[in-house]
């Protein structure tokens, strides 16, 4: 499908794509954008962060996090509350209905990366595994 000459970037922008289209559909009776499927994904593991913890593991900047967070605080997904033992800092977590949709979110990542990367080696698929990883620490 693509050519060997194209800059990584053109590749990887190209699968974004063609994943969050295939997780759109998978997901569609959640009712969430893409935006907040990556919230609830990076909220799935149950531990709960600040905003900006939120953003840097999300890959978005806290400024632009705050209209997702209204949006599944309004869904009933997440609540907002004072940190223990720092009551200026605003920690995010997962309401009951909010674990649900995480588990739904985590699983269709699952279901969908093991169709695509079914056929595989595994060391092909750490290798690729560590390119993105350095693309996204890298590219800030």
């Amino acid at each position: 499908m693509g050519n060997s000459g194209e800059p990584l970037l053109v590749v990887l922008q190209r699968a974004t794509h063609v994943t969050l289209q295939v997780l759109g559909t998978e997901l569609a009776e959640l009712g969430l954008t893409a935006s907040e499927v990556n919230v609830l994904a990076n909220l799935a593991d149950g531990r709960g962060r600040t905003v900006s913890e939120l953003g840097v593991a999300a890959g978005v900047r806290a400024t632009t996090l705050t209209g997702v967070l209204d949006r599944l605080e309004q869904k009933g997904h997440i609540k907002r509350s004072a940190r223990p033992g720092d009551r200026r800092a605003v920690e995010i977590s997962l309401t009951p209905a909010g674990v649900k949709s995480a588990a739904r979110v985590q699983r269709a990542f699952v279901e969908v990366e093991e169709r695509a990367l079914a056929g595989l080696p595994a060391a092909s698929v750490k290798q690729a595994r560590r390119v993105l990883e350095a693309l996204g620490e890298h590219v800030r």
